[in-house]
């Protein structure tokens, strides 16, 4: 894992002996011309009377423009574009921008108009989620831009103590689910994710349980077994647990964590196949927020519960019209075998159930649906109503876009077996496809324990140019949320 270093200084800009300076450029009003945003120590004078427009900054997001360090003691100058926006997010996005379009600096102080410690947080946060880069499947001889290890600083109008220490931990969860989703299916099979969980346990308060074949047949986790019946890399539950004594509340977190999803006998088609490496995001997303949740030392028990298989076809594999009995006794004929996800969630999300937790969210690039509905940036949200609203809140606080979706009652109809207690999936039937799956999910959370769900199927990937603080490739998306409700839950 590359880890930027990041620090704050109350120093003037001008003074800075970084490699690149990076200052806000504010877009005009009412067509106006565009503006310099002075950083949190003041304007930078050498810059006052640059002349903006002849060298086409508008301030507009994501837009950067290099120029010479004159007057100042860096070595060069970033204008970053911080658009129209004010707040954390905002800041965020630019920093994170500036830092991503700058890979080989070495050393980059960022003069925005940090001039709060949550502005100053934000920076910091947006700036190391905009170091990220994966180079492990890069050749010996490759060649181009490859990031090392960045000095990252942020001008602060006054000393923050403790300032770097979120951003760090919260960037290095992102971290991690993005390096875990971008790695090559072959590479990365259950047992390498419940050996990845291992890892990032040692020296932590955390306890990792690895079920492995025999444990989840003993146990009765039909719906992990079912799915992973056709690999030759068996399935695993991974149940990871951060739980301090004085904790009042219990935070379960089941994540999806399909290695790879050929759609089994139901086979996908060649180019769905393609980037089905990503469908153990959900996985990946719950460790690395409790993971996080323990060394950010919070006061909430948080409980992760992994499920993980590779869904692949074979003379072993579960065939259309088989019927798995789940964790808590519910029978389910399989009408698709593609449609795996919702599967092991239920063993996750029965078992989860069992510890009687205050609140269960679940997170799964779970259906193609929820892209046609939502898109590519925002994730689908159902659920209990009040635990819905406050998850919705949560994220929206952190800049992750998120909806809610309903769970329509009549979809029930469409989930009965003529031979089992339900159906997986209405073949021949899309309409509604992000809601049926839901509704399947909710019959196996414990009656009274609020739940929300967490489609992340479009926004778990970034498929197109970079914005923000994103490139190409996995996004770690709502690790920052869930990170941020376990912060809230502690509170109350």
């Amino acid at each position: 894992m590359v880890r930027p270093t990041l620090s704050t200084t109350t120093s003037s800009p001008a003074t800075v002996t970084a490699d690149v300076l990076v200052v806000g450029v504010r877009p005009g009003t009412d067509g106006g011309p565009a503006t310099l945003a002075p950083s949190a120590a003041g304007p930078v004078d050498a810059l006052t009377d640059l002349d903006l427009a002849s060298i086409g900054a508008t301030g507009a997001k994501d837009q950067l423009v290099r120029l010479p360090g004159t007057g100042v003691t860096a070595t060069g100058i970033a204008l970053v574009g911080l658009g129209s926006a004010t707040g954390p997010a905002a800041i965020r996005a630019a920093a994170g921008s500036a830092v991503r379009q700058l890979p080989t600096v070495a050393s980059i102080t960022l003069a925005l108009p940090t001039d709060s410690a949550e502005l100053v947080d934000a920076a910091l946060e947006g700036a190391a989620l905009g170091a990220y880069s994966f180079a492990r499947h890069k050749g010996a001889g490759t060649t181009g831009p490859t990031r090392g290890d960045q000095e990252i600083t942020v001008v602060a109008a006054s000393d923050v103590d403790d300032a770097t220490v979120r951003p760090a931990i919260v960037a290095d969860a992102a971290t991690l689910v993005r390096d875990l989703v971008n790695t090559a299916a072959g590479d990365l099979g259950p047992a390498d994710v419940a050996d990845v969980a291992l890892a990032q346990a040692e020296g932590l308060p955390l306890t990792v349980e690895v079920l492995d074949e025999t444990a989840l047949e003993e146990q009765g986790f039909g719906g992990i077994l079912g799915v992973g019946r056709g690999s030759e890399r068996p399935p695993r539950l991974v149940v990871v647990r951060y739980a301090p004594e004085s904790a009042t509340k219990h935070l379960a977190l089941v994540g999806k964590g399909i290695t790879f999803d050929s759609g089994g006998l139901s086979l996908k088609p060649a180019g769905s196949m393609l980037g089905m490496k990503t469908d153990m995001t959900g996985a990946a997303t719950v460790l690395a927020a409790t993971v996080a949740a323990a060394r950010l030392g919070l006061d909430v028990r948080v409980t992760a519960w992994l499920c993980l298989a590779e869904n692949m076809p074979s003379g072993s594999a579960t065939r259309p019209g088989d019927v798995l009995t789940l964790k808590n006794g519910k029978t389910v004929e399989v009408t698709n075998t593609d449609a795996e996800g919702r599967l092991v969630l239920g063993d996750g999300m029965a078992a989860a159930s069992l510890e009687q937790p205050d609140a269960i969210v679940d997170v799964a690039t779970l259906t193609g649906a929820q892209v046609v509905a939502l898109g590519d940036r925002t994730t689908g949200l159902m659920g209990s109503d009040d635990l819905v609203a406050q998850v919705r809140a949560v994220a929206a606080s952190v800049a992750e876009p998120i909806w809610p979706m309903p769970l329509p009652e009549e979809l029930d109809a469409r989930l009965a077996s003529e031979i089992a207690d339900m159906v997986n999936a209405t073949v021949g039937n899309p309409a509604g496809g992000m809601l049926l799956a839901g509704k399947f999910l909710e019959r196996f959370v414990g009656e009274g324990i609020p739940w929300a769900h967490l489609d992340i199927a479009g926004p778990s990937e970034n498929k197109g140019g970079g914005y923000g603080w994103l490139g190409k490739g996995a996004t770690g998306v709502m690790v920052r949320t869930l990170i941020s409700l376990a912060e809230e839950l502690q509170a109350k």
